[in-house]
């Protein structure tokens, strides 16, 4: 009896996120990420930023119709069932983030960035509350950091400072 060979289906998943010229975050820092998981990355950039470990310099978004182009490229060609978003940057990429998401059954994972860790504003004031009303609700984790999550949940969120218990004592 001959044994059939085993395949392994790699799963592939899509980073929606914009660029990190210093290569410490956004797409450059999810597709490591797929990688090291043993998933295949790909991506739908949605702003190039210019920026180093001193902060954003400028920002250049995408326009929403060229995030949609990215996404349904892929989408039509590769078996997405997750994607993870990062830097939205406006409103309008929100929405049609929002509206892609609906058409391909994604499942999401929201990264709700709003700064950049070296400073810099990364999602306009006015994209925060399409955020909360339009992609919000398709998602299945979102992963704010205490800034953020304050900002989504409009309460002050307080970061526990925690003492580790020395052993024995």
């Amino acid at each position: 009896m001959t044994e059939k060979p085993l395949t392994v289906k790699i799963p592939i998943v899509m980073t929606i996120a914009g660029s990190d010229s210093g290569g410490g975050a956004g797409i450059a820092a999810d597709l490591k990420t797929f990688a090291a998981l043993g998933v295949h990355g790909t991506c739908a950039i949605t702003s190039i930023t210019a920026q180093n470990t001193t902060g954003v310099l400028e920002a250049f978004d995408l326009t929403p119709a060229a995030v949609t182009s990215q996404i349904e490229a892929v989408c039509a060609d590769m078996d997405i069932k997750w994607a993870k978003t990062g830097m939205l940057a406006s409103s309008g990429i929100v929405r049609e983030v929002a509206k892609n998401v609906r058409k391909h059954g994604l499942s999401l994972v929201i990264d709700p960035v709003m700064a950049a860790e070296a400073g810099g504003d990364l999602l306009r004031k006015e994209a925060i509350s399409v955020l909360i009303e339009e992609l919000l609700p398709f998602c299945k984790v979102i992963t704010p950091n205490a800034s953020e999550a304050g900002v989504l949940a409009g309460i002050e969120v307080k970061i526990l400072r925690t003492q580790k218990l020395q052993p024995g004592k």
